[in-house]
């Protein structure tokens, strides 16, 4: 548990740089929010005031000071189907329950499976991420829609982001191209894409509301796959990016306080008419690259969007989109990791490959679960083939030749039971055989039945078999599991 005063340096620890990097994301968030809700298939508004909500409730309840969180494509693509097929109020209900199951995780502490994520699914988590935030930007950037003043435009936006710190840092560089290229634009009357394009901002504050739904079991089978899906997807992207946040920062965080946080955040933003999220690693990684620590820049970015969409909607509006793609363009290239690609000669094969395959499911599917999921099984199955590499089996006999002793050494799991059944000798006539496992750990079922087969094997033809230096927690798993000692366990070896 956070101390108060750990809190409130969180808050107040950083506070010009946290309101200036906090104004610089909510600018961001805008076009974001709104393509979100063009994604999920409902009304603009849905995904600014879930930003809005989701930004300002995670800053207050929230384990990663600093982490940026808003409506997300991640849990827009779930959306689809439940909007599609039942409207909105119904993705207002899942909303909730969403929050619900992600705040039971929380208290559940699964937040520690984020340790069985491996470095190289976090890097091609980010690259893959990295590659799809450069990909989002490409419809603005289609000749067929855009002429060559956009083109100039991005190219003044990257020149100003990346030569401006070069003068002073006091400003962080993407506010400073949104504010050139939205006066220039305006100035010159230049025919440019701009944030109005995207979709009609609200102009009302966000009310609370009832999802409008039966309060049947029938509308609870309806979206608890849906909620299911997305809280899972949400906290799997949130802990990813609370990672990498805590990477950058040099600092820790609370895993499960985030789990919680998210889930209060989602719970509360289906009440005011908004969807689902999680935490963006785009807008994370412009609120730390411009100067954002604490929670007061999640806060500012929350309330500044809510601001700017409500009462200045019309201003804002008018920002020109190439200004908005240069900072995104700016996000893809400083989150990709560059030195991956170098490593690809010096790292494990193995876990270039984990890498590799990472990316190429994020890109394909667009589905950062699906990818991660994919990393976290090759790394299982490569660990397992590792593990498996380093056992082995000795054998010796007696000098009469009446007694074998077989030496195990290493693993014993399913990745290597094969080997360990190879290295007996079944036929051989003994009057004795030892297997000695002091040098060895029996870790699963499969090992265990496979010690069983062995001992009924040798037993069915005579031989009296000890097992001998089992350590403590191999002997409480094979006194629960192992049949070989039990009446009947060699008809039911016969049996099987």
């Amino acid at each position: 548990m956070i101390s108060i005063d750990a809190y409130r340096t969180q808050w107040f620890g950083n506070i010009r740089g946290d309101l200036m990097s906090g104004l610089v994301v909510a600018l961001a968030l805008i076009p974001e929010a709104i393509a979100f809700s063009i994604i999920a298939g409902v009304d603009p508004k849905v995904g600014l005031y879930a930003s809005f909500s989701i930004a300002v409730l995670t800053a207050l309840t929230g384990g990663r000071p600093g982490m940026i969180s808003a409506a997300t494509a991640a849990t827009a693509v779930l959306m689809v189907t439940l909007v599609r097929d039942h409207g909105l109020q119904y993705l207002l209900a899942a909303t909730v329950l969403t929050g619900v199951i992600q705040i039971a995780m929380g208290l559940l502490k699964l937040g520690f499976v984020m340790r069985y994520v491996s470095r190289s699914v976090m890097t091609g988590f980010v690259n893959a991420l990295a590659i799809l935030i450069f990909m989002a930007q490409l419809p603005e950037l289609d000749p067929g829609r855009v002429t060559w003043l956009t083109y100039a435009l991005v190219a003044a936006g990257l020149a100003i982001i990346y030569l401006f710190p070069l003068l002073t840092r006091a400003v962080p560089s993407p506010l400073i191209t949104i504010i050139v290229l939205t006066v220039l634009t305006i100035a010159f009357g230049w025919d440019v894409r701009t944030v109005g394009d995207m979709g009609a901002l609200p102009d009302t504050l966000p009310m609370f509301l009832v999802p409008q739904v039966p309060p049947t079991l029938e509308t609870l089978l309806i979206i608890l796959p849906y909620s299911l899906a997305i809280a899972v997807v949400g906290l799997l992207e949130s802990l990813m990016t609370q990672n990498l946040v805590d990477d950058l920062t040099d600092t820790k965080s609370d895993r499960n306080q985030e789990c919680i946080g998210q889930g209060i955040a989602n719970a509360a933003t289906g009440f005011i008419g908004g969807m689902a999220g999680c935490a963006m690693i785009g807008q994370s990684m412009i609120n730390v690259k411009s100067g954002g620590r604490g929670r007061l820049s999640s806060f500012t970015a929350g309330a500044v969007l809510l601001i700017l969409v409500v009462f200045l909607g019309d201003w804002v509006a008018r920002i020109p989109m190439p200004a908005l793609v240069a900072i995104m363009i700016m996000v893809s290239v400083g989150t990709f990791s560059w030195s991956s690609i170098k490593n690809l000669r010096t790292h494990p094969r193995s876990s270039s490959i984990v890498m590799i395959a990472t990316v190429a499911s994020v890109v394909y599917t667009h589905n950062l679960a699906i990818g991660v999921l994919v990393g976290v099984l090759l790394s299982g199955i490569f660990f397992a083939g590792k593990i498996a590499q380093l056992f082995n089996v000795s054998t010796s006999i007696s000098d009469d030749g009446r007694e074998r002793t077989y030496v195990v050494r290493g693993q014993l799991f399913y990745g290597s039971v094969e080997d360990f059944m190879d290295a007996f000798d079944f036929k051989e006539a003994l009057d004795r055989v030892v297997i000695d496992v002091s040098a060895a750990h029996i870790w699963d079922i499969s090992s265990v039945q496979a010690l069983d087969m062995a001992v009924l094997k040798f037993r069915r033809d005579g031989a009296e078999v000890q097992v001998i230096g089992m350590n403590e927690a191999s002997e409480t798993l094979v006194d629960r599991l192992a049949v070989h000692d039990k009446p009947g366990a060699a008809d039911a070896l016969m049996a099987h």
